[in-house]
């Protein structure tokens, strides 16, 4: 991004940072904890004026590593923007009798508006399925192609309806997410298109493909949602880095 246009994102002042981390609080927003030595997924436990607190990650190596670190980078996805913000170290403390981390409340932060999310691929092994209804009541099964906090690209199993038209809401769409757990969102039918395959015998496969927006999330669900895609971001990263 140009540091012209993201200037117009920059909140600066207590009160500017400390409303946009209230909000993250308030809705128990997974924060990722990111230096060059790693990264965790954590939450944020308490922010005032003078200070802001973050839970420990599950793993002790990662919390040593984090405490040893410098210029730690945090950010957070929200439905309506990405924050971000730097912080020089972070301090062993507790919250509540349990482990914790502290730092004093950032100068500056970033609340970037979008109108695109970020979009993680789903893994090819175990397949993640959807399973809802056409318009006109037959069963659908869809394989997951790619998840963000707006929608969900996936293939269709099996032939279109004749009748499916762009703009059609399918009610109680069931995302499977193997270990991450499952949800169901209503979901907005945006995008019809084809994916080319070569099949094992050398034939040309063309897949129907389908974009759909999600209507409405629960806070409950979108924190899931982004607790997945931080492991699958996280999980496509080691996978190249093994590669290289």
């Amino acid at each position: 991004m140009k540091e012209v246009d993201k200037e117009q994102y920059l909140k600066r002042g207590t009160l500017a940072v400390l409303g946009v981390l209230r909000d993250i609080l308030r809705d128990q927003t997974p924060v990722m904890v990111s230096h060059t030595r790693g990264q965790f997924i954590s939450r944020l436990l308490f922010v005032d004026r003078e200070q802001l607190m973050i839970d420990y990650g599950s793993n002790t190596y990662d919390n040593q590593v984090a405490l040893d670190a410098e210029n730690l980078h945090i950010s957070a996805e929200t439905q309506g923007a990405k924050v971000e913000f730097a912080l020089p170290t972070l301090h062993a403390d507790t919250y509540e009798g349990l482990p914790a981390f502290s730092a004093p409340l950032p100068d500056v932060l970033w609340q970037i508006q979008r109108r695109e999310f970020f979009r993680v691929h789903a893994p090819l092994d175990p397949v993640f399925y959807c399973h809802t209804q056409w318009p006109d009541g037959t069963p659908a099964r869809f394989r997951l192609q790619d998840l963000s906090l707006g929608g969900i690209g996936v293939l269709v199993d099996g032939q279109l309806p004749e009748n499916l038209r762009l703009g059609e809401t399918l009610k109680q769409l069931r995302v499977e997410l193997g270990e991450y757990g499952h949800f169901e969102v209503d979901a907005q039918l945006l995008q019809i298109g084809q994916r080319t395959t070569v099949s094992s015998k050398n034939e040309t496969l063309s897949i129907p493909r389908l974009s759909f927006r999600f209507t409405r999330l629960a806070p409950g669900q979108e924190r899931q949602l982004q607790q997945v895609i931080f492991a699958l971001e996280r999980l496509a990263r080691d996978k190249a880095n093994r590669f290289q």
